[in-house]
């Protein structure tokens, strides 16, 4: 297992600067942003010079406002188009792969309305194309795609590890894989480790969050548990911290890896 930190919480002007702090607190990687309108594509100068100078980069998490389950025909194409994007500049940088959810914020069954304005069978529809495009398209690249579930407040179509595995398994293709991510996973799993485990091998990268979505140590999640079972699994992939800090970001890094690391 590789610990990772999201890039915006690094301090530094530059990802070599971020480097240079991260890697000396401890840590193996920084997972990168991938924004909408090709902007990760723009980034390549900036991102050929970081690898060059040895900073790993093993993987990238879109951030958009419309993702490859949107409702809208035209929004899901061009989340699509950025997906495909986004994994061939990582794979250009020599990453892993990059990071996806159905949606975010698009629609809850938790919250009102409480009425879809899609049917569950298209939304799984909707969902295969997307992924099977992607799919191909990863494995083109000789990168992976990692599948996200949210919570079901931020989410109607995959919030749990289950879901995600049922849709991997159905298109089989070995270049597509679950993402779990903690916090979510503290909303909708019965048992984190118990979720891990029967997800097995289709695990291939985590987010690591508390629960109240602050650095791990701030809240109530069983970290060591978590990563018990992911070593039971035989995960070797990276974990990336996607979550608040509290405190001095210099001082907080270190302490996490400290604690992290020990519990593996």
């Amino acid at each position: 297992m590789r610990l990772a930190c999201q890039e915006h919480l690094i301090p530094g002007d530059t990802l070599e600067e971020k480097w240079q702090l991260l890697s000396a607190a401890g840590f193996d990687g920084i997972e990168l942003h991938g924004r909408g309108d090709l902007a990760f594509k723009g980034r390549i100068g900036e991102l050929r010079r970081a690898r060059d100078a040895g900073v790993p980069m093993p993987t990238v998490c879109v951030i958009m406002d419309h993702f490859i389950g949107d409702f809208d025909a035209d929004r899901r194409r061009d989340a699509i188009a950025n997906m495909k994007s986004l994994l061939s500049t990582i794979a250009e940088v020599g990453g892993e792969g990059a990071i996806t959810p159905a949606s975010f914020g698009m629609y809850s069954d938790a919250l009102p309305p409480f009425r879809s304005p899609r049917s569950p069978e298209h939304d799984r529809e909707v969902l295969l194309e997307g992924l099977e495009a992607l799919a191909r398209h990863a494995a083109s690249e000789g990168v992976l795609l990692y599948l996200e579930p949210l919570n079901r407040y931020e989410d109607h179509m995959l919030n749990r590890l289950a879901q995600a595995a049922e849709l991997c398994d159905e298109l089989e293709h070995g270049s597509i894989k679950v993402m779990a991510d903690l916090f979510h996973m503290n909303i909708e799993e019965d048992d984190l480790a118990d979720a891990i485990r029967q997800c097995g091998e289709r695990v291939g990268h985590v987010h690591l969050a508390d629960s109240g979505r602050a650095h791990p140590g701030t809240g109530h999640i069983d970290f060591a548990a978590a990563l018990a079972a992911l070593n039971d699994v035989g995960f070797t992939g990276v974990m990336a911290m996607e979550c608040g800090i509290r405190g001095d970001p210099r001082q907080v890094l270190s302490d996490v890896a400290r604690r992290l690391r020990g519990m593996m």
